[in-house]
């Protein structure tokens, strides 16, 4: 047993490293937007941080819809069933090139979306709204790439393969810098786009790592049989029906969750943009933390998929748990160090000891909720590899819009209980949120896993 205890927690590291890696950098091109956009202007700042409150749930829900492909091909790699794996692929490429053109049209009018919430009482900053409809309709051009990278990224893992994305995405980031340098401030000749520039640079971007993960898909030996499957259906409608039906409460969970901050984000816009900024980077902080439970669900995820098609539930279950104190032991660590190095943390992207002095109260509610927010990754992944998807999505809506955002806006905007107290009520609400997550998740997985072995081992082959 013990034996067993230290070949999963190998096996979560190889394949939670990569993933982490990959992660962070990807968080870290918005970390490098955030902070290039902040030395701009802190309107360009606050631009920024609209848009991509907009941005994220809009192309999280693809991504939700689509991650269901790693636990199925994992499943499916673990079952013996690796012919099966390009005919799932090819459908992704279906489901993401229509998921394409709805999102571009919704990022075109992003305009309306964001227009209403200014209101005469209480406008939101012309200039503020001007950079960031422009960003959303920068952005938008790269929306087909960045789907079409997640279906082959998901084919890789899903195939216990997560380091051509590791590698991918780190080279993005270091192609992002340059490129952001020379489109926000106006380099080599081109006129500064300002805020703007993050948008058309992240388009730029996208499309790199779509051309790079398919370079590598098209040539490595690794994945030559998945290639060589015959093509028997273009378009098969079993498997499409099939992933929508297992990936869209999965999107919509992603969806609910994000659109919590994009809520948030422009609820707050009329205090003004020292509030916003303040804001935006107390979630860019908290969006480069989650990076660490998101690379260690989607290793569990992918672990307990492979176990579940080698029909060995009860190593499936002995991973969950692993995972789950790895996760609560990783949270305390890094709820300690945001809360000993604050200063020197906040002080990375800004400089105006307004936006600090608002950013110091919100980064300890940021420690606060870590250990919850690891936990409910994590079990939310767990979930995942045994495609119980249905109710990451009840329990993403509960615990996020029946509890988080009527918390938060209570004690944010109202004097219901108490005076306003800004953005600090509405991160009082995700925490709140986050805890009613975890526990329900958790008691899901106990629930399912005490199900009898078959009803378990042909729920998840499904």
């Amino acid at each position: 047993m013990k034996q067993h205890y230290k070949h999963e927690v190998k096996n979560l590291v190889k394949l939670a490293v990569p993933v982490l890696i990959a992660q962070v950098s990807q968080t870290a091109i918005t970390f490098v937007d955030t902070i290039m956009a902040g030395n701009y202007s802190k309107t360009a700042l606050s631009g920024v941080a609209i848009a991509v409150s907009i941005w994220l749930p809009t192309i999280l829900f693809g991504q939700g819809l689509l991650t269901v492909l790693t636990p199925i091909i994992s499943n499916l790699n673990g079952a013996a069933k690796r012919n099966q794996v390009a005919d799932h692929t090819r459908q992704g490429v279906v489901i993401a090139l229509f998921l394409s053109v709805i999102m571009m049209l919704i990022l075109y009018h992003s305009d309306k979306i964001i227009g209403l919430r200014s209101s005469a009482d209480h406008p939101i900053d012309p200039e503020m709204f001007e950079v960031a409809v422009s960003f959303l309709r920068a952005i938008m051009w790269g929306v087909p790439a960045f789907l079409l990278f997640l279906v082959y990224r998901n084919q890789c893992e899903g195939l216990s393969n997560t380091k051509p994305a590791m590698v991918i995405i780190f080279t993005a980031l270091l192609a992002n810098i340059p490129i952001n340098y020379i489109l926000i401030y106006g380099k080599l000749g081109l006129p500064a786009f300002g805020g703007v520039g993050c948008g058309i640079t992240a388009s730029i971007i996208f499309w790199l790592m779509f051309i790079l993960i398919r370079i590598y898909t098209l040539t490595s030996p690794s994945q030559r049989d998945i290639r060589q499957t015959p093509i028997t259906k273009l378009i098969d409608f079993v498997i499409i029906k099939k992933v929508i039906l297992l990936g869209t409460p999965l999107a919509l969970a992603y969806f609910f969750e994000m659109s919590l901050f994009a809520v948030i984000a422009l609820l707050i816009a009329p205090l003004g943009p020292i509030t916003v900024a303040a804001h935006q980077i107390i979630f860019t902080i908290s969006s480069l933390t989650f990076a660490i439970p998101l690379s260690l669900g989607v290793a569990t995820s992918i672990r307990v998929g492979y176990l579940l098609g080698k029909r060995k539930p009860v190593l499936a279950k002995q991973t969950a748990y692993i995972s789950l104190a790895i996760s609560l032991a990783i949270a305390i660590i890094v709820a300690l160090i945001l809360v000993i190095f604050s200063s020197p943390i906040i002080t990375i992207f800004t400089q105006e000891n307004a936006v600090i002095a608002i950013c110091m109260q919100l980064i300890i509610l940021l420690a606060i909720y870590q250990a919850s927010d690891y936990l409910q990754v994590v079990a939310s992944n767990v979930l995942r590899g045994y495609k119980d998807t249905k109710s990451i999505f009840f329990i993403t809506l509960l615990s996020y819009w029946v509890v988080g955002l009527p918390v938060g806006y209570v004690l944010g905007l109202t004097d219901l209980i108490i005076q306003p107290i800004g953005a600090a009520g509405f991160w009082i609400g995700i925490i709140s949120g986050l805890a009613v997550a975890a526990f329900l998740l958790i008691a899901r997985m106990i629930y399912i896993q005490k199900q009898p072995v078959e009803v378990i081992l042909v729920h998840a082959s499904r």
